[in-house]
Parts: C-alpha cells; sequence; structure tokens
C-alpha cells in the first residue's frame, strides 16, 4: 500500500472542508408555479405528464385558471436557527392594464436540516386583483436576515411604474 504525500492530504483537507462549508447554507432549490381550476386542481391524476399537460391547458385558456399556486422546495441552514418564513412577491398585470404587486408570507418549521416543500396559494380574490402573473421572487428569511432567494428571470429590482 502506498503512502499519500504530504500535499495530497492537503488537497484532500481542503476539498472536504470546502464541500462541508459550501453545504451549509439555506437553499431554495425548486420554485413551481402551478394554475389551479375552479375545483382546485394543478393535475386531473397524480400523474406528472398529466400535470404537464393539465397546466399547458390551463395556460392556454385563462378563463379555466381559478387561482395559483407556489410549490416551493427549500431547505433550513441549521438545525434550529429560530423562526422561519417564507416570503413570496408577485408582479402583475392586471385585466384594467395596471401594474401591481402582492407579497405573501408564511411561517415555516424549523428544526431540521432536510429539504422540504411548502405551498403557498394566492385566494381567488388575490389572484383576480394581481391578473397575469409576469414576475416573482421567494425568499427565505430568519427575522430580519435574509438566507435565500429566487426568482423568475423577468424579476428585476426596481419596481414597475
Amino acid at each position: 500500500m502506498q503512502k499519500l504525500a504530504p500535499q495530497t492530504w492537503l488537497k484532500l483537507v481542503l476539498l472536504t472542508w470546502a464541500v462541508l462549508t459550501t453545504q451549509a447554507q439555506a437553499q431554495i432549490l425548486k420554485v413551481l408555479p402551478q394554475y389551479l381550476d375552479a375545483q382546485g386542481r394543478a393535475a386531473l391524476s397524480p400523474s406528472l405528464f398529466d400535470r404537464d399537460a393539465y397546466q399547458a391547458e390551463l395556460r392556454r385558456n385563462p378563463s379555466l385558471r381559478n387561482t395559483m399556486r407556489f410549490q416551493i422546495l427549500w431547505k433550513p441552514v441549521a438545525p434550529d436557527p429560530g423562526p422561519l418564513r417564507l416570503q413570496l412577491e408577485l408582479r402583475g398585470w392586471s385585466t384594467a392594464g395596471s401594474p401591481r404587486e402582492l407579497t405573501l408570507q408564511q411561517a415555516v418549521p424549523a428544526g431540521s436540516t432536510r429539504r422540504r416543500w411548502t405551498s403557498i396559494r394566492l385566494t381567488p380574490d388575490q389572484y383576480r386583483q394581481l391578473g397575469d402573473v409576469t414576475a416573482w421572487r421567494v425568499s427565505l428569511w430568519s427575522g430580519p436576515a435574509l438566507l435565500a432567494e429566487q426568482k423568475s428571470f423577468l424579476w428585476t429590482d426596481r419596481t414597475p411604474r
């Protein structure tokens, strides 16, 4: 059996340290905006293929839409970082032709480092007032501290006029 050179050990230690420190960050892993019909369904069956097909149908036919929900896959930073909340910021274009904004917040459970799904749903009234969603941003907060965020490609840091 061969012995490892000191440089190899140093590289191995540095690589291990880099992997451990990069995994210690909170993350918003995935955001799935989904239209819901009048019965509150995003799909007609549990199949992912059927869900995607029904979402395409709802995109093509706005009259079938009743509201939206955002399915968010996130991971906290530590087992007990304190009270956490997800914040969903939406920008839309109303039927009257004016830009609208809406911010929704939801407390989420802390106490684990496992990733989890959280659903944030707009009420039908909120959906009608907001109009077509043009951009969104989801962020994870611990008190006043921003831990992670993910935004749609149309999101800009300036507000619409």
